[in-house]
């Protein structure tokens, strides 16, 4: 069976910025999905012990105040969100994260910050995987489309459905949806398997970030630097 009609579980955090080494876990979800259909779900709501910004909480509606009442220590909630994914990668699973690169840099930053295992210490890896980001892949197979590239545009692209866009539930389903559109639309893609997915991901992420990289030089912003990394940033000072 090709990987897209196998279960899959899909992982998404929405947080109090975008920097995904300083920023930290608002809210974080991970839905397992077999046959298009979620089979299982959890969610956290996490105090993550510093302000939340404005701009954050319009995005995804969760205040200071609400995260503080209702959230539970962020420390606990990256732990318990390392042991779940780690979880399904040991059974097998691939975990499905639009733009996959922040969300587990995010999560790797946490687990540093609150001295928690890594995720590679938790697999006795060297590496995380297999991970599939449907933003890296549709960059790569259709690399010449015009027009945005968040959740919701390539959602319209491929026809799935996003209800409730920047919740973190409704964000990891559609992510797990567009990379079966994906798949279904290409077969090349479907027919990699997921640790061969996984290293084409890399190569195409590598590909975009020098292409970009080379963009933004021949606009003048030479001191810009992207990052060439996927789907973690190499280790780096944390915010505290």
């Amino acid at each position: 069976m090709a990987w897209h009609g196998a279960p899959l579980v899909g992982f998404d955090l929405e947080t109090t910025g975008t920097e995904p080494l300083e920023a930290r876990i608002v809210t974080a979800s991970v839905v397992g999905v077999h046959g298009g259909q979620v089979v299982r779900r959890r969610d956290w709501l996490a105090d993550p012990g510093i302000r939340i910004p404005a701009q954050a909480s319009a995005i995804h509606g969760i205040s200071t105040e609400r995260a503080a009442a209702e959230g539970r220590p962020v420390r606990e909630v990256a732990d318990e969100l390392a042991e779940t994914l780690t979880g399904y990668w040991r059974e097998g699973v691939p975990v499905v994260a639009y733009n996959a690169s922040f969300d587990l840099t995010l999560l790797s930053a946490e687990l540093r910050r609150h001295g928690l295992a890594s995720l590679e210490e938790r697999l006795g890896a060297d590496s995380v995987g297999p991970v599939i980001d449907p933003y890296t892949i549709d960059r790569a197979v259709d690399r010449y489309r015009r027009g945005k590239r968040t959740l919701e545009a390539v959602c319209a692209e491929y026809g799935v459905e996003l209800t409730a866009a920047h919740q973190a539930a409704a964000d990891a389903l559609a992510a797990v949806r567009v990379a079966v559109a994906i798949a279904e639309r290409h077969p090349s893609v479907a027919a990699l398997a997921p640790a061969e997915l996984h290293e084409r991901q890399i190569g195409w992420y590598r590909e975009w970030a020098e292409d970009f990289q080379s963009f933004l030089r021949r606009k003048g912003d030479a001191d810009a630097v992207v990052d060439p990394l996927w789907p973690l940033r190499a280790p780096a000072p944390v915010a505290s």
